[in-house]
């Protein structure tokens, strides 16, 4: 569509747009609830991975220590594990801070447990292992078995039973990651699609409705921009306007529905994202519209429009 005839397009698209404002309507609406719910689903995808990131971020391993191992093994082997490439933090337990946890998760039955033990501590020394990289806490995990220093200071002698990280439990939550990206990707691409065959129907019946029109155009001469270029304008605008409402109905939801949530669930968990994640959102939603709006009336006009 050349620049001369942008404000022709532009003109007839309006035109047309309110004199068939009930086709124009359902299309706008079509696109404003398919966008809406690509952007519902981006942004509660990256609310649920900034909590499974939060979660994944307290996911440590946990090496418990004989207590026949002297301070100079352990030491030894706490300075073998600062110079791995994937710890984060290494905070050393001893057995007293271990039973003081221990009473701590256990209130309700604290006394009788303590008094149960008549003085003595049970639980070992333990090293508490935070990851750079805690999807990688399967292989630092089976690393520290396999070392021999640790081996030396294990407790009871039992490797595998000294070394815990909760394996079944961090299988399944970077299994549920996987699963919502993956799902986020497969709606996004089915609501697209959805959205620019609506908007490739509705400028068919448009170019169906004008087609004397368009046959008077051709016999005087109009070029192919020309005749074009009300149709994409069309398509655009539509595509544009179902986009916008998207974006306003997405902050009602960011400016009530995520604070009201955020106080029932209370301060344990997040959901709480960056603006500037709703602003890319936002924009990719526009950009999105457009492009839908575009190729939309394009391939239309390639379809239906022999120009």
């Amino acid at each position: 569509m050349a620049p001369t005839n942008l404000g022709y397009s532009l003109r007839e698209a309006l035109s047309h747009f309110f004199r068939n404002w009930t086709t124009s309507l359902g299309a706008v609406i079509t696109i404003f609830l398919s966008l809406f719910i690509i952007g519902l689903f981006i942004i509660g995808s990256a609310m649920v991975t900034s909590v499974v990131g939060d979660v994944e971020q307290q996911v440590t391993i946990n090496a418990f220590i004989a207590d026949e191992a002297t301070d100079e093994q352990i030491q030894a082997f706490e300075d073998k594990l600062n110079s791995w490439d994937n710890i984060a933090s290494i905070e050393f337990k001893t057995k007293e801070d271990a039973l003081a946890d221990y009473s701590g998760n256990m209130s309700n039955n604290a006394d009788a447990t303590l008094s149960a033990l008549d003085g003595e501590n049970p639980l070992p020394r333990s090293f508490v292992i935070e990851m750079n990289d805690p999807s990688q806490v399967a292989s630092t995990a089976q690393r520290i078995k396999d070392d021999p220093d640790f081996q030396a200071i294990v407790d009871d002698g039992d490797v595998d039973a000294s070394v815990l990280y909760g394996q079944e439990e961090v299988g399944r939550l970077f299994q549920i990651t996987r699963y919502i990206r993956y799902a986020a990707i497969v709606l996004v691409a089915l609501l697209t699609f959805i959205a620019f065959i609506f908007i490739n129907n509705t400028i068919r019946l448009s170019i169906t409705a004008r087609r004397r029109e368009i046959a008077i155009m051709r016999l005087v001469g109009a070029s192919n921009s020309f005749i074009r270029g009300p149709f994409v304008t069309e398509g655009v605008i539509q595509a544009l306007l179902g986009s916008l409402f998207a974006i306003g109905v997405l902050e009602l939801f960011r400016n009530m529905l995520v604070p009201m949530v955020q106080n029932s669930i209370g301060s344990w968990m997040s959901i709480e994202l960056p603006i500037t994640m709703y602003l890319t959102t936002y924009g990719a939603l526009v950009v999105v519209g457009i492009v839908i709006g575009l190729f939309g009336s394009a391939i239309a006009m390639r379809r239906y429009l022999k120009v």
